[in-house]
């Protein structure tokens, strides 16, 4: 397969994580990035392009890597994916750093199933999902490589008949006994970090500094070609008291679920079923046609930490997608080798302070 890449800085991407925005955003973070225009020059699908955003951080010692996040979004037929893959890494390797040990993808193509109905034994069964073949190394996930999507272009009637019985009803008891949800804006940050504070400690889980969400609030991206991203703080209030808030953001026709936090107090008026509901009627009256949980667990197992989570997010319907994850182009394989030794060995005791913590 060959292709060819243009650099092109302002290059139009239909998904929110390969945008401009979301690169200038990670750049404070110790990233940098370069854009192209890919084109298919042969084959069968001769004549595609489309945008590949490819970001480059250090790893120590004066190693960096590569990493193309939800890329390349091309609708491609199995047979030819990992052949698109190798062939895009070959042509990227002469154009990263010359100190990467791997070029990282995190394809945007997936095996999807229904999340409507009852759970079953086939919940609990390893999901199907798109693997690739030599050379490409699966590697340690980065995005979330399970979640749930919603098809929402449709009247409210019929997105709440496609939700289990007990969320219709949690929506409703929400209204009933006084929760508001409203888009508040950075306004409400401080209000929101406040309630992040407290679910990190409640749920163990980390979290970035406050600054990290200003800065996402607060970025300005100028020339660009792209959809501007509508970031949204969405608030659920009783008698004035902040309950729990959500950040979601509107690309193109994509609503995405980023952020969710809670407080301690009156759980039991299910403020965190109002704001999903707020924010995918909006999501669609703003002209989004889809609405993206991000992240769940990839079965139905009870065992799992966040097994809750999984729950939640399903039980509003949908399409439970399971992306291919991580998956690496290697170009210095004496150094990948010590790398992923060290990262193996780093997600292992990660897991076993999770067990030990009971999570």
């Amino acid at each position: 397969m060959r292709l060819t890449l243009t650099e092109n800085q302002n290059a139009i991407a239909p998904v929110f994580l390969q945008s401009r925005f979301w690169a200038d955003f990670k750049v404070e973070a110790g990233w940098s990035y370069v854009r192209y225009d890919a084109r298919l020059d042969d084959g069968p699908y001769a004549g595609s392009i489309f945008t590949l955003t490819v970001m480059e951080r250090g790893l120590g010692v004066g190693f960096r890597f590569a990493y193309v996040p939800h890329g390349p979004s091309v609708a491609l037929e199995p047979a030819g994916r990992t052949e698109l893959l190798v062939a895009l890494a070959k042509a990227l390797r002469g154009l990263v750093s010359g100190s990467c040990l791997f070029i990282r993808f995190d394809p945007a193509w997936y095996e999807a199933e229904d999340a409507s109905g009852e759970a079953s034994s086939d919940r609990l069964a390893t999901p199907p999902r798109p693997v690739f073949s030599a050379p490409l190394r699966k590697a340690s996930d980065v995005q979330p490589p399970d979640s749930v999507v919603l098809d929402i272009a449709r009247p409210d009637d019929d997105l709440l008949a496609g939700m289990k019985p007990k969320w219709r009803y949690n929506i409703r008891l929400a209204e009933k006994k006084g929760v508001t949800v409203a888009s508040e804006g950075a306004g409400s940050l401080g209000e929101f970090y406040a309630l992040y504070e407290a679910t990190a400690a409640r749920d163990r889980i980390a979290i970035h500094p406050a600054s990290y969400y200003e800065r996402l609030f607060g970025l300005e991206v100028a020339g660009s070609a792209e959809p501007k991203p509508d970031i949204r703080l969405w608030m659920a209030r009783h008698e004035g008291l902040a309950l729990a808030g959500i950040v979601t953001v509107f690309y193109g026709d994509e609503a995405t679920y980023l952020y969710g936090a809670s407080g301690d107090e009156h759980r039991n008026l299910m403020p965190a079923y109002a704001l999903q509901w707020a924010a995918v009627k909006a999501a669609r009256d703003a002209g989004c046609r889809s609405y993206d949980f991000y992240g769940i667990p990839p079965t139905d197992d009870p065992k799992h930490a966040m097994s809750g989570l999984y729950r939640f997010k399903t039980g509003f319907g949908g399409e439970i997608r399971h992306y291919a994850g991580a998956w690496d182009y290697v170009l210095r394989p004496a150094a990948y080798a010590a790398f992923r030794a060290a990262e193996r060995a780093r997600l292992f005791w990660h897991k076993a302070l999770r067990k030990r913590l009971g999570r």
